[in-house]
């Protein structure tokens, strides 16, 4: 006949208690881990969302310069429109062209096309935009070289990267690691040219 030892049922209780503390520990890690992951992910979809929007509004300066191509040079300016740059928030008193656009763009930048509680709510942190000329358009007979602008929309990051190359607001958002930069060019040609 065969005898079973059964182990003391206090010796029993501890190794369960060990086991049960093990366990916590590993599933606490596990946690942390999921909430740094969520973390990520939340600064993921903020940086995701203001890259968007910088797109529609690189878009819009863009068609409004091709749109008055004619006066294309007027839309360059030695500072960012946007964030702090003192244009007025109605821009109906200024006669229809660059000057307007040029302000609506900078009220754009800034938010105004989305209020929350009175506040402009619509656009990137530290929005601003640059519009340069890159190539002054020459008709002269037998060159016929189009003007080329370079449309730059700048915000703030929420995490330190490397610094972009574009010099649009360099200097205007602290450390420049948190400057976002995004650009296009556009280019007017000369239909009249020969």
């Amino acid at each position: 006949m065969r005898r079973h030892r059964h182990a003391a049922p206090g010796r029993m209780g501890g190794t369960t208690m060990i086991e049960v503390l093990v366990t916590l520990v590993i599933l606490a890690f596990g946690l942390l881990g999921v909430a740094a992951l969520q973390g990520k992910m939340q600064m993921g979809t903020i940086e995701s969302y203001q890259r968007a929007q910088a797109v529609v509004l690189l878009e819009d300066m863009s068609a409004r310069i091709q749109a008055n191509g004619a006066n294309a040079a007027s839309y360059a300016q030695s500072t960012p429109a946007g964030t702090g740059d003192g244009q007025p928030d109605d821009c109906s008193t200024l006669a229809a062209g660059a000057a307007r656009d040029v302000c609506e763009w900078s009220n754009a930048l800034k938010g105004a096309a989305e209020l929350k509680a009175g506040a402009k709510v619509g656009a990137m942190v530290g929005a601003r935009g640059c519009v340069h000329q890159i190539q002054a358009p020459d008709p002269t007979k037998g060159v016929c070289r189009p003007g080329i602008y370079q449309v730059t929309v700048t915000w703030q990051g929420v995490h330190k990267t490397v610094a972009p190359a574009l010099t649009c607001a360099t200097g205007l958002y602290g450390d420049d690691g948190y400057r976002r930069a995004i650009a296009v060019h556009v280019t007017i040609g000369l239909p009249s040219c020969s």
